[in-house]
This record gives structure tokens, C-alpha cells and sequence, in this order.
């Protein structure tokens, strides 16, 4: 039996879209996707402002679409979900996504918009650890996902519930409707089905990560940006997971998501059988930790302590209205314009992913390229015109 496969790369902003495809072709997206399926790129809006690790980046969007293209897949569409504490428009805007939509000409469906797909209940072949519990009503995905390949763009950040979160991570929101917090109690077995359904529904899995900018701290939103210059891609999304949670300082099978689909035969989370290819990482081990704040001191009460029995009352009625306020109000109206807004605009000026990501903003309207035959110039809106 061959080893699960994740490609690592030391990559520079001057190469990063080149050296994405190169990484991609490391860790066999060929063979991981069916060429003849729609390809749904499942991007991660972990907070709609554009802080540093948070987000997916636009080199890692813009430089999977390109060699999505120079393999001849051309049926590519991005899928976004909303959650209850951030904005798929803003987030898709603030975060430069817009002008890759409309440069490589990628259709955008919003996974709670009827016009665009339909909830529909499944019935799992694999056996469920939680969601038939939590959801005895029945399990629903979107329709639009079934029998089309996905490729997840997480990045390396810690956070809060999971201590590391990533590519199992990133199927959370597109799998699961708005009433998704009622998982956090059992957010580990959770992911482990959410990657059991993805493999039944799915025509193919594959995800890249981006590690330019890692998260430390109590993540997805409020962290501390730390360089670090990587990038990851594998068919295996608990391979690729574990290699991650190992370069920031964790043992991947004291991860309850990662050791449990590892033992479910979901993929491999034990590093000695995972095969490396790429750039050495093998002394990786970066010391983050999560921490808390104080939106994360109140989930852990009530999601984790004798509280969540209680859960019912506070997360199944309207009361539920006045945590997802109190979020709101912590992050976008005291976190961001006290503390975080200004991180990311040092980020921006002071490194050089953050003026990568400031061409971005400059140039709002990139060239059109041609899907036939990929792009070689290697900075945003260098992609040729049709036929040049």
C-alpha cells in the first residue's frame, strides 16, 4: 500500500503562482481529480476583513485556478458559505477575490441562496459518529456538490475548538447550514464525518494550504501573523493536516479530528506513513499555541465545560441572537478597529506577502487569460489576452 503523499514548498511572492502549480503537480492533483467533473474551489473566510493567516490568500486562489487551466480543467466554480459571524460578499471582496472571479472567468454559487442549490438530505454509507445524533432529522448538503470534484484552499492557523484547523476544517461551512454551531460540543467527530461524506459525494478531494502567512494564537480571526513562507497540497486531507499541525509545534494524533479519521481508514495521520515530497520540513516545529480571548473564553464555557448541557436553551432559541451579536460586536466593531486593522496594515507594508497582497488591491481588474494554455508571468494581472 503506497504512503499518502502531501508536497511542501518554501515559496517566494516573485514565483508564487508558478511554484503553486508546481506544488499541485508534487502532490498529484491529476490523479486526485476526475478532469471530466465541474471542479468547486472551497475557499476559507474565517473573518471577512483581510487579517493576515486568516483567510485564504489570493496567490493561492489565483495560482490553483492557473494550473487547474494548464491541465485542462476549465470547468471551475467557487462555492461560498456565510456564517453567523461573517459576510461571504465582504469576505470575497475585502480579501481580493473578485477580480481572479472575473479575470479567469469563475462562476461564484452561495451555498444559502435557493436560486443557486438545493439543501438535500443524504444518507450516509459510512457510519456516523455524531451528525446523525445532532441532526436526527436528517443529514443535508447542498446538491450542487454531489458528483463534482473539490479542492479546499485552507490556511496554517491554530484555533480555539481544534487547536489546529485546515483542510478537514474547510469543508465545515460548504457541508453544513447555518445551524452548524449545534456541532461545536462534538466539533472532532464532526469533521471525521464531514470527510467520511465528502468521500461518498465527491468525484475527487484535494486541497492546497497556505503557510506564507501562519496564525498563531486564538485563531480563526484574532492571531498573531508569523512569516513562514510555506505552502501544502495533498489528496489526503488528513495527511495534510497532520503535516501542518506538526510544522506549528503539535502532535497530529493528540488531535482528536485527525487521530479519529486516521483510525476510520479516512486517511493518514500518523507522519511515519505520510511521504513528504518537496522541501525538508522535518525539523518544522514552530512552538505556536492557542490561547484564548474573550470571545474563545466564552465558547469554551458553553460549548465544553457543564455548561453545554444547557446548550439547548442558549444555542436552539433566540437567545442564540444575542451570542451571535456579542461575536459581531468583538471582532468587526472593537477587534478589528482597536487592535487588528492595524496589524494587518503593518503586515501589509512591513512584509512582503502584505505588498503581494497590496498589488492585489491596486489592481482591482486583472488581464483575462486564456484557459487553454496557462499563464506564465508570475505576478497578479500578468495572465495574457485570448490568443495573445
Amino acid at each position: 500500500m503506497s504512503k499518502s503523499r502531501v508536497a511542501v514548498l518554501k515559496v517566494q511572492p516573485e514565483r508564487i503562482l508558478e511554484q503553486t502549480g508546481e506544488l499541485m503537480e508534487m502532490a498529484g492533483f491529476r490523479d486526485a481529480l476526475d478532469p471530466s467533473a465541474t471542479t468547486i474551489l472551497k475557499d476559507n473566510i474565517s473573518w471577512h476583513f483581510p487579517f493576515p493567516g486568516a483567510n485564504t490568500t489570493p496567490w493561492q486562489m489565483e495560482g490553483t485556478v492557473r494550473a487547474l487551466y494548464d491541465a485542462g480543467y476549465d470547468d471551475v466554480t467557487c462555492v461560498q458559505n456565510k456564517t453567523v459571524v461573517t459576510n461571504a460578499f465582504k469576505g470575497e471582496d475585502l480579501n481580493q477575490y473578485v477580480p481572479i472571479f472575473r479575470a479567469y472567468d469563475i462562476p461564484v454559487l452561495y451555498n444559502f441562496k435557493d436560486e443557486d442549490m438545493k439543501w438535500i438530505e443524504i444518507k450516509p454509507k459510512a457510519r456516523m459518529r455524531v451528525l446523525d445524533k445532532i441532526f436526527p432529522e436528517g443529514i443535508y448538503v447542498p446538491d450542487y456538490f454531489v458528483g463534482k470534484n473539490i479542492i479546499h484552499l485552507p490556511t496554517m492557523k491554530c484555533h480555539i475548538y481544534t487547536t489546529t484547523t485546515g483542510a478537514m476544517k474547510n469543508a465545515f461551512g460548504g457541508l453544513l447550514n447555518t445551524k452548524r454551531h449545534y456541532t461545536h460540543t462534538w466539533i472532532h467527530e464532526t469533521l471525521v464525518d464531514l470527510l467520511a461524506i465528502q468521500k461518498e459525494i465527491h468525484a475527487g478531494i484535494f486541497a492546497v494550504m497556505d503557510g506564507t502567512t501562519a496564525g498563531n494564537g486564538p485563531g480563526p480571526r484574532t492571531m498573531f501573523p508569523v512569516i513562514k513562507d510555506y505552502m501544502l497540497a495533498s489528496a489526503d486531507q488528513v495527511a495534510i493536516d497532520a503535516v501542518a499541525a506538526k510544522m506549528m509545534g503539535f502532535d497530529p494524533l493528540s488531535l482528536d479530528f485527525i487521530r479519529c479519521a486516521h483510525e476510520d481508514g479516512l486517511g493518514c495521520g500518523d507522519l511515519f506513513d505520510v511521504e513528504v515530497v518537496g522541501d525538508d520540513v522535518s525539523h518544522e516545529s514552530w512552538g505556536f499555541e492557542v490561547g484564548a480571548n474573550g470571545a474563545a473564553r466564552v465558547g469554551r464555557l458553553l460549548w465544553f465545560s457543564p455548561l453545554k448541557a444547557m446548550q439547548n436553551f442558549f444555542f436552539r432559541t433566540p437567545l442564540v441572537n444575542a451570542f451571535i451579536l456579542g461575536s459581531e460586536v468583538y471582532h468587526d466593531y472593537y477587534r478589528w478597529p482597536a487592535k487588528d486593522q492595524k496589524v494587518f496594515e503593518d503586515w501589509k507594508r512591513g512584509t512582503s506577502w502584505g505588498q503581494l497582497f497590496a498589488e492585489y488591491q491596486i489592481k482591482k481588474t486583472l488581464a483575462t487569460p486564456n484557459k487553454q494554455a496557462a499563464p506564465t508571468t508570475d505576478r497578479p494581472g500578468g495572465a495574457p489576452q485570448p490568443g495573445a
